[in-house]
């Protein structure tokens, strides 16, 4: 008779076929930007957004990398402060100071059912269009990310020769402390499983996603699906902008960078358990059933291999052994790709259970802060989106 641990270790197996082989292949991180000359021939004008709020240690690094891009078209940058609270405003005029193409503005007062960063970013669209009218691309970027002289080319060229209104880079996150090197690799890791790039990428298919952090954005496109106001309470903004653009007929290209860096450490397990909480329950549009059902498949998916594997000595099993092994293995494997991007070692995939659990407890706090009404708090507000953002 076939015990439970068995039949368990089996079904967490059977998971980890599908998962490697009919995902869209999202675990060999393979979607990048060719690196490859852009043809120079072909540089039209862009101006960057850059949403700011009190990013006064770190925005002169994102600020001095945007100027130092190397692109042969015209080229303006437009910082958008957010009612900071520190000296961002001031670090940036110098910074403008010493470039013409930069410009600084305060965002006006947010109107109701605005989400924060997306009323600053549509602040951003509406001075640009004074200050580069002509600008045929959008570039929003955070602000605490440095990138590589070359990005802004890549990105138009990817941009034109796939034919897309939306190209985004999921740049390499601060990855340092022995929490980072656990759960960083370990984020990036499902978010290409929950949206696979290729899948993501391919203009027949209904899937969308963006990475917030850079993101390239057809103006043409940005008028075709109305501004940014369709999606203003969104909460997870990137991907509701990707949505709405792959819905309105536009490509969309996703991948990942290791030259663009994020420069924003995280305060340990606290400070990225506060990132994930604030909008993992609006991923599961805010469903019981979903959270249920979530907290299920990552149990079996990833906390079942390693259970049934040091609990041999409980249940006996030798079956099951061997096949929640070949499971964990195969788990580990599946990382092994995004730990190299990191610059860790394969090995590192064998603790993938545990960030895993780690991460469905953020999920399951993020829908604990919603029904109490805390959900959706980042830089100091209180954020609930609306029916039409989530």
């Amino acid at each position: 008779m076939i015990g439970a641990a068995t039949i368990l270790a089996a079904l967490a197996l059977a998971a980890w076929f599908y998962l490697l082989l009919g995902r869209g292949l999202f675990w060999t991180a393979s979607e990048r930007l060719p690196t490859s000359a852009p043809d120079r021939a072909s540089a039209p004008p862009v101006a960057a957004i850059v949403p700011a709020r009190n990013e006064a240690k770190l925005i002169a690094r994102t600020l001095a990398s945007l100027a130092a891009q190397d692109y042969a078209g015209a080229f303006r940058i437009v910082v958008v402060d957010d009612d900071s609270r520190d000296r961002t405003a001031d670090v940036a005029r110098g910074m403008a100071a010493k470039d013409g193409r930069i410009d600084v503005v305060a965002a006006r007062t947010r109107p109701d059912g605005w989400g924060g960063k997306i009323w600053t970013m549509a602040e951003g669209v509406h001075c640009a269009s004074e200050i580069a009218p002509d600008a045929e691309f959008l570039w929003f970027t955070d602000a605490d990310i440095v990138h590589d002289p070359a990005t802004l080319s890549r990105l138009v060229a990817q941009a034109e020769a796939k034919e897309c209104d939306l190209v985004s880079l999921m740049v390499r996150l601060h990855c340092r402390s022995p929490w980072d090197r656990l759960l960083i690799p370990a984020f990036v890791f499902f978010f290409q499983m929950l949206f696979p790039f290729r899948r993501v990428n391919d203009p027949e298919r209904p899937e969308a996603a963006a990475a917030g952090g850079s993101m390239l954005l057809r103006r043409a496109a940005l008028g075709r699906i109305g501004g940014l106001e369709p999606i203003k309470g969104a909460l997870i903004d990137d991907c509701a902008l990707a949505r709405a653009v792959k819905e309105s007929g536009g490509a969309v290209w996703l991948g990942l960078s290791w030259d663009d860096v994020s420069i924003r450490p995280y305060d340990g397990l606290s400070g990225v358990w506060s990132v994930v909480a604030r909008t993992a329950f609006d991923q599961l549009g805010y469903s019981g059933w979903a959270l249920a059902g979530t907290v299920a498949a990552m149990l079996l998916v990833f906390v079942v291999p390693p259970a049934v594997a040091l609990t041999i000595f409980a249940h006996g099993e030798v079956a099951a052994l061997v096949i929640a092994l070949l499971a964990w293995f195969m788990m580990a494997a599946a990382e092994a790709p995004t730990l190299r991007l990191y610059g860790l070692k394969a090995w590192h995939g064998i603790v993938l259970p545990a960030a895993a659990l780690l991460y469905t407890g953020m999920t399951i706090d993020s829908a604990v802060r919603h029904w109490l009404g805390r959900g959706g708090s980042w830089k100091g507000r209180h954020h609930r989106p609306s029916a039409a953002g989530s």
